[in-house]
């Protein structure tokens, strides 16, 4: 399929064929909605933890007598039915991440792109360059695209001046081909895409 290209100030620079094998395929939303929840699971930290009756501090001996209190018996502090005893069945140090075939996940990828192409989220830019690494600067030059929340994908390397200039605006991420992935794809409004991007994404995934 046939895509415009345009540089950074909002000129038309030709077009580009877009693989319909990447930017073209059936949208998957099971798929998506897995793979976001694989994402969000690896970065779980997993280091909740609450002391267990044999880890907390506390003497072994017995509370009170077992007889003649009217209370009832006892056995240890560190119980859990005792104020300050151990917690049951808590929280323990893990990994929550999960296992994904890559087979999905490139699936899962090509469906995001083709999500943001149906939808008319897709914009092509000749080269994401800046002159220099002034945040203003490339501040005026964006205000012109209405593109909301925005994710650039770039080559295989991100031109430095424009990643200092990009960081510090609100709503733009900028991401090298090999960092596209699926829930930043679709957690922003619209997706960017350099030449260099698209040269590299079709032959990841095709």
């Amino acid at each position: 399929m046939k895509c415009d290209v345009i540089d950074l100030a909002n000129k038309k620079k030709g077009t580009i064929d877009l693989d319909d094998e990447v930017f073209g395929v059936e949208v998957r939303k099971d798929l998506l909605a897995r793979t976001v929840n694989w994402q969000l699971d690896k970065r779980r930290g997993g280091n909740h933890k609450t002391k267990e009756r044999a880890e907390v501090n506390g003497t072994k001996a017995k509370p009170f007598n077992q007889k003649g209190t009217g209370r009832a018996r006892q056995g240890t502090l560190r119980a859990p039915q005792m104020r300050g005893g151990g917690t049951v069945f808590g929280p323990r140090v893990r990994s929550h991440a999960s296992a994904m075939p890559k087979k999905v996940r490139r699936l899962a990828l090509k469906s995001a792109l083709s999500a943001k192409q149906a939808e008319g989220k897709l914009i092509v830019l000749d080269e994401a360059k800046a002159k220099s690494p002034k945040t203003g600067d490339l501040a005026k030059t964006l205000k012109a695209f209405d593109w909301g929340r925005a994710l650039l994908i770039d080559g295989a390397e991100v031109d430095a001046n424009f990643a200092m200039a990009a960081r510090n605006i609100m709503g733009i991420d900028v991401l090298p081909s090999v960092g596209a992935n699926v829930y930043d794809i679709l957690r922003r409004d619209t997706l960017v895409l350099t030449k260099d991007a698209v040269a590299q994404l079709t032959e990841r995934l095709k």
